[in-house]
């Protein structure tokens, strides 16, 4: 059920693909916005839901996978199929809830430095603050917290510290932690640079803001705009299913013929060789132990 968290997460990095970031592009080739209010609200609207939403869901991975290694025991339970759904709406319905404080402040504007209608740093100092500690430094600590322990918990096994019941991790298990500690390092480096500045111009407006280099203003918005790329290549990068599914995506796209005569091929030979249950069961028991 853990899956379900890692869709939630795509579908939060899909949100500013179909819509804010094209016009983003459209911004810049134009040298402004002339789309009108009602875009760029509904525009940084969804830049925030997907922002917020991915955080979320990367605490949301974080506490699953903490359960899921540190207390196996218990795990059925509190991720039953309903509650796990119950748990990836409550996560939307929070990132909702934290979106909708910016039409009340008027913090969604259009920033020409960076082509975006996005949140403004400077429009309230104690909600900038509640947005930089609740949305950024709180998840943060959450998700440091659990991976900490994951960790302790992976080197306990790897030495062997529990002689008589030594707990076993599969070796799939290990790779999608890693995969999503990655995600997680990723995100804290790209949005770092933009919360701390924000934090700051937050605490002195006055003395702060007029001393930050707009070039760093830039790149640091920029860098949190890539890590909706990230995930993706990371997924790739380090997941061997994610990048057998990619390889047949590309193919589908680029050569469909030939795709789909290899898929009916290796269907029909899969169907031919398939191996006996017990066989199959008695290897993958023997491989899943670290």
């Amino acid at each position: 059920m853990g899956n379900v968290f890692v869709v939630s997460l795509a579908f939060a990095d899909l949100v500013v693909a179909f819509y804010p970031y094209p016009l983003v592009l459209y911004a810049i080739f134009n040298d402004g916005w002339s789309l009108g209010d009602t875009q760029c609200k509904v525009s940084g609207f969804l830049m925030g839901f997907s922002v917020i939403g991915s955080i979320f869901n990367i605490t949301g991975i974080a506490i699953n996978r903490y359960c899921y290694i540190c207390h196996s025991f218990s795990y059925n339970k509190l991720y039953s199929y309903r509650n796990t759904l119950l748990l990836v709406a409550l996560i939307w319905l929070l990132t909702v809830i934290a979106i909708l404080p910016n039409f009340f402040v008027g913090s969604l504007q259009y920033d020409p430095r960076i082509y975006s209608c996005t949140f403004a740093q400077t429009v309230s100092t104690s909600y900038t603050i509640t947005v930089v500690v609740i949305h950024f430094f709180v998840p943060i600590s959450v998700v440091t917290f659990c991976y900490l322990r994951i960790w302790i918990m992976v080197i306990q096994v790897r030495r062997k510290v529990k002689s008589e019941v030594r707990p076993r991790i599969k070796p799939s298990d290990l790779r999608n932690f890693i995969t999503m500690f990655v995600v997680f390092v990723l995100f804290a480096i790209c949005w770092a640079p933009l919360n701390f500045i924000g934090l700051a111009v937050a605490i002195n407006p006055e003395a702060v803001a007029p001393h930050i280099p707009e070039w760093l203003f830039v790149v640091s918005y920029f860098m949190a705009y890539f890590n909706s790329c990230l995930n993706a290549i990371v997924y790739g990068l380090l997941n061997q299913n994610f990048r057998r599914e990619y390889k047949q995506i590309v193919m589908s796209i680029w050569m469909p013929h030939l795709f789909f005569q290899e898929t009916s091929r290796g269907g029909t030979e899969g169907m031919k060789s398939k191996p006996s249950p017990g066989l199959n069961n008695n290897e993958q028991v023997k491989g899943e132990t670290l």
